[in-house]
């Protein structure tokens, strides 16, 4: 087997290329941090627990999509969601990944329920997107502010995550 990394200059990809023995070439394109998406997915559910579990692939992909960094997000959520070591009723309940408020709402809450955890992740990463990476703020400190409403805790707990997210 024959494994080298070109460049695709026309779309400004790296790409994977593998000659087996049968001659199929194979392309895997890389699409965040050296790893193509089905890597990048593995390396997110080995933070994802509970609830969580096996979201990978949709936290890789909904960020890749909207341009923002996956191991931010998945790190925001698990602050969020408490899903490190039991997911809060938000997320068991309402699809919620991250206390985003809203209607329709959960009951008895004021924030928003979704009909599934791919809706609510999808919804999370698009307002992230949308409210924060658009505007400049595309790391915890900066988001801090606006997202926890000037907490001074929580940016260090998400890099926290952050930090163990991408070292896995």
């Amino acid at each position: 087997k024959i494994s080298m990394e070109i460049a695709i200059p026309d779309e400004n990809k790296i790409m994977d290329w593998e000659a087996t023995e049968d001659g199929i070439s194979v392309f895997n394109e890389v699409v965040f941090d050296g790893l193509t998406m089905n890597e990048l997915a593995s390396k997110l559910d080995k933070s994802l627990t509970s609830t969580l579990t096996g979201t990978g692939i949709i936290y890789a992909e909904t960020s890749i999509k909207y341009g923002v960094d996956p191991y931010l997000m998945v790190s925001i959520s698990l602050l969020e969601t408490g899903c490190k070591w039991g997911c809060s009723y938000l997320t068991r309940e309402c699809n919620n990944v991250g206390g985003m408020k809203g209607t329709p709402t959960c009951p008895g809450t004021s924030f928003r329920q979704f009909d599934s955890l791919e809706e609510g992740i999808e919804a999370f990463i698009t307002n992230i997107s949308n409210n924060y990476y658009k505007k400049g703020l595309t790391t915890a400190e900066l988001m801090a502010n606006k997202y926890a409403n000037g907490s001074t805790t929580w940016a260090t707990k998400v890099n926290n995550y952050f930090n163990s997210v991408k070292a896995k």
